[in-house]
């Protein structure tokens, strides 16, 4: 290892956190290279400087307000409102909706109240390249006569 790898390293050293033998690499090297352990030393220093750091406390009333300042959460009932909305907006929209683009048979000539029973004319009117054109009712009948 040079000596810019063991300066990345020397803090993981200092505070025991390198693996076993990148601390005895780090030693070998730190025994051989007095430039390494003037960093080693400054590191040293640094940490026993903040050691003996008092945190100031925190002025008197800060937390208060700074809860005073933040927002208010949404009430729950207030989130359950308008999802129930949406769900029966989506419930409405969607029934009202399927009725203009699917009419049932009955209303599909505009000459019934949509209560008949479908019949089998309007499964044979299939979009080019489906399946459902592959299969016919028709040719049933023809074969079982």
């Amino acid at each position: 290892m040079n000596c810019e790898e063991i300066r990345e390293r020397l803090s993981a050293f200092l505070d025991g956190e390198s693996g076993e033998e990148l601390q005895i690499q780090i030693t070998r090297h730190l025994a051989s290279c007095p430039a390494c352990q003037a960093e080693l030393a400054a590191l040293e220093r640094l940490e026993a400087a903040l050691e003996n750091l008092e945190a100031p406390a925190a002025p008197r009333g800060l937390a208060g307000s700074v809860l005073r300042r933040l927002p208010r959460p949404a009430s729950p009932w207030r989130q359950s409102l308008a999802l129930a909305a949406c769900l029966v907006l989506g419930i409405f929209l969607g029934g009202s909706l399927t009725g203009t683009l699917y009419p049932g048979p009955g209303t599909a000539n505009g000459n019934g109240n949509g209560n008949e029973v479908a019949s089998l004319e309007i499964f044979q009117d299939y979009p080019q390249g489906s399946l459902g054109g592959a299969f016919s009712y028709q040719w049933e009948e023809e074969n079982d006569a």
